[in-house]
C-alpha cells in the first residue's frame, strides 16, 4: 500500500475573492485605488503612516465581514480528513482559513494583528490603528499592522522550505504567480519529486510550471477537487 500523501497547498487571494476580498487586479478594488507604494511598504509607513494605517483600517473592517465560501471550507475538509499530511501555506492577510476551521501558516501576516517596530511585541489589532496608537508593552508609537510588506522577508520561510522538500503534491490556488518567494514554490516541490496543479480561474504567470490545471471559480475547482483527491485515498 503507498504511504499517504504529503500534501502542500498555497493560496492566494483569488481564494478569498468570492468572500469579497478584492484581488491587485480587481478593476475598481481596494488595491486599484491606492498604489503599492504608497501603502505597503516600509517607506511609505515611515513616509505617512496615517495614511497605511487608513488603508489597513479599511482591509481589516472588510475582511472581518467577510465569511469562509465553499474553497475554504473544502481545505477544512481536506485537512480534517485525508490521511495523509495537509499543511496550508497562505499569502492572504485574512482570517477565513481559520473561521473554516483551517490551519494555516500566514507567510504575509495577518490583518488582525498589531506589531511594535521597537520592541517586537505582537498583539490582537483594534478595529482602527493610527499613528498614535501605543504599544501595550512599551508604550511607543507609532506601531504597525502585522502584516508583511513589499520588501520584507516573508514569515515561516524555513518551515515552509522543509514542507515543500518532503511534500508528494503540491496545490497553488488563487495565485497570480507573480509575487517571490511564493511563486518559487512550484519549482522547489517540482525538484522534490511531487505532482504540481494549479487551480485558478485564469493562466498565471507560472502556470506553465504545473503539471496539471484546473480552471474556474475557486467556489467550483476547489471542492471538486478535494473530493477527488479524497476518493483516491479511500
Amino acid at each position: 500500500m503507498a504511504a499517504p500523501d504529503r500534501i502542500v497547498i498555497l493560496t492566494g487571494a483569488g481564494l478569498s475573492a468570492e468572500s469579497g476580498l478584492g484581488t491587485f487586479r480587481d478593476k475598481g478594488g481596494i488595491w486599484a485605488q491606492h498604489r503599492i507604494e504608497d501603502v505597503a511598504t516600509p517607506e511609505a509607513f515611515a513616509r505617512d503612516p496615517a495614511r497605511v494605517h487608513d488603508f489597513y483600517s479599511q482591509r481589516r473592517r472588510q475582511a472581518a465581514a467577510a465569511t469562509p465560501n465553499a474553497a475554504h471550507l473544502a481545505l477544512a475538509r481536506l485537512q480534517r480528513t485525508h490521511p495523509g499530511s495537509v499543511a496550508i501555506v497562505t499569502q492572504n492577510v485574512d482570517g477565513l482559513h481559520e473561521a473554516a476551521g483551517s490551519a494555516a501558516l500566514h507567510m504575509h501576516g495577518r490583518l488582525a494583528g498589531a506589531l511594535c517596530p521597537r520592541c517586537g511585541h505582537r498583539w490582537p489589532a483594534p478595529p482602527e490603528m493610527t499613528p498614535q496608537t501605543p504599544c501595550p508593552a512599551c508604550t511607543a508609537a507609532p506601531v504597525r499592522p502585522d502584516v508583511v510588506w513589499f520588501g520584507e522577508i516573508p514569515h515561516h520561510m524555513e518551515e515552509i522550505a522543509a514542507l515543500l522538500d518532503a511534500c508528494t503534491l503540491f496545490a497553488a490556488i488563487g495565485t497570480s504567480g507573480q509575487v517571490y518567494p511564493a511563486a518559487g514554490f512550484v519549482s522547489a516541490a517540482q525538484d522534490s519529486g511531487a505532482h504540481t496543479v494549479e487551480l485558478n480561474l485564469t493562466d498565471s504567470e507560472i502556470s506553465a510550471a504545473f503539471a496539471e490545471h484546473r480552471r474556474g471559480p475557486a467556489s467550483r475547482s476547489v471542492p471538486d477537487w478535494v473530493e477527488d483527491l479524497l476518493q483516491k485515498a479511500r
